[in-house]
């Protein structure tokens, strides 16, 4: 009996028994579709992080001031600003790896278009952020240099307020009030979408530096040329924690802290606190996997017990296999092909399952999902490969049997 003929043998058994070999494959169906869907959400997770990280730019660190004391309390961060414009001039001059030290404001603002208003941020910028930021400009043109070092009031739009003021219509070379200041649009930036905690990056307009602190922003009364934070790029991502320690040492020294003094300072690696959630949700998501793992174990021992008793329900049917010429390979050949029949169906129905749970969940509840067929393919061969370890023994047991002792069995 060739392999081919054992497969119709095989299904034509599990057909005489079919609810027993539906209930049997419920613990493969249910490990496989775990185990993919779990998988795809990870995947997808993974991928979001990844867009994450392109999205806040190319190996971007970000320097903010540190906290500050009034007699004894300790202030929130950032309620003194220490950074300015200078330190980010020094850094990009003074550290090669540095790509672009974008100088940069923060605040919010009220955007006017004749009967259309929305408010959003707005943040001064120079033409490093959209380097730093990885930012791209789909329509227009970024700010020339003089409109930078005068202050013009010109402005980039990000993709959403354009949208909310002008629709569809021609954005570039439009007039709107920032504040009740007029401002000419000179650009529209590229989308970004959100951040991890759900902050659209594209509901925010961008002015020249000079123009938000002297017409929209103010000015720090502390510090001159104060900035909020500094955009640092870093040429290579093996590079940052050595410019991390630059950066630090050189607005120690520029700062004059002295050493038994805590930095007026923070750095923060961008990536890195992205990939720190990410790997909790990877770990998270490896934690389910290895849960949903144990059904297909499960599975196993349900389909050895099944085969079991087949084995012994068919006992006089494998006497009588012996007696007309099977030979125990072939018995033994029978009663595996069927395991392996039932444990790969299981892993088909299992595919099917998690392709509906996985695309399912994704479109209820907007998670992101990817589904990779490798690992498909790598699950329906794992739930054959059960078949085989757990469908051994009972086939070993049948082919083992004495003829006549079998054929005597009632």
């Amino acid at each position: 009996m060739n392999i081919l003929e054992s497969m119709l043998v095989a299904i034509v058994a599990l057909r005489t028994n079919l609810m027993r070999s539906l209930l049997t494959m419920l613990g493969i169906i249910i490990g496989v579709a775990a185990v993919i869907t779990m998988v795809a959400m990870g995947s997808g997770a993974q991928q979001e992080v990844d867009q994450q990280i392109a999205a806040l730019g190319t190996n971007l660190l970000m320097v903010t001031p540190g906290y500050s004391r009034n007699h004894g309390a300790r202030m929130a961060a950032g309620t003194r600003l220490r950074l300015t414009e200078d330190d980010a001039r020094m850094l990009k001059e003074q550290i090669p790896e540095i790509v672009a030290a974008a100088p940069t404001m923060r605040g919010s603002v009220q955007v006017v278009v004749g009967n259309t208003n929305w408010s959003t941020t707005v943040q001064g910028i120079d033409n490093d952020y959209i380097v730093a930021r990885n930012w791209v400009v789909t329509e227009g043109r970024v700010f020339e240099p003089r409109e930078v070092r005068s202050g013009a009031k010109v402005v980039l739009l990000g993709r959403t307020v354009a949208e909310e003021l002008f629709g569809e219509a021609r954005v570039v070379g439009q007039s709107v009030r920032l504040n009740n200041v007029p401002f000419r649009v000179t650009g529209v930036l590229g989308p970004k979408g959100q951040t991890m905690s759900g902050q659209d990056q594209d509901d925010v307009v961008m002015v020249p530096l000079a123009t938000a602190r002297g017409r929209l922003i103010g000015h720090s009364r502390a510090v001159a040329k104060a900035v909020h934070v500094i955009m640092v790029s870093v040429a290579d991502a093996e590079m940052m924690d050595d410019v991390h320690q630059q950066i630090t040492q050189l607005l120690r020294q520029r700062h004059r802290i002295r050493d038994d003094v805590e930095n007026s300072f923070r750095i923060r690696n961008m990536s890195e606190m992205v990939e720190t959630r990410a790997e909790t949700s990877r770990v998270f998501n490896m934690l389910l996997a290895a849960v949903a793992s144990v059904s297909l174990v499960v599975g196993g021992i349900g389909i050895m017990n099944i085969m079991l008793v087949s084995v012994t329900e068919r006992t006089r049917e494998i006497g009588l296999r012996r007696a007309v010429g099977a030979r125990a390979r072939d018995i033994l050949t029978q009663f595996l092909v069927e395991a392996v029949t039932l444990c790969t169906l299981g892993g088909a129905v299992g595919v099917l399952l998690a392709i509906l749970i996985a695309y399912g969940t994704a479109e209820i509840t907007g998670w992101p999902v990817a589904l990779e067929w490798q690992v498909v393919v790598l699950a329906v061969v794992f739930s054959a490969a059960i078949g085989v370890f757990f469908g051994f023994y009972p086939a070993r047991k049948a082919a083992n049997q004495n003829p006549i002792e079998a054929l005597r069995y009632e």
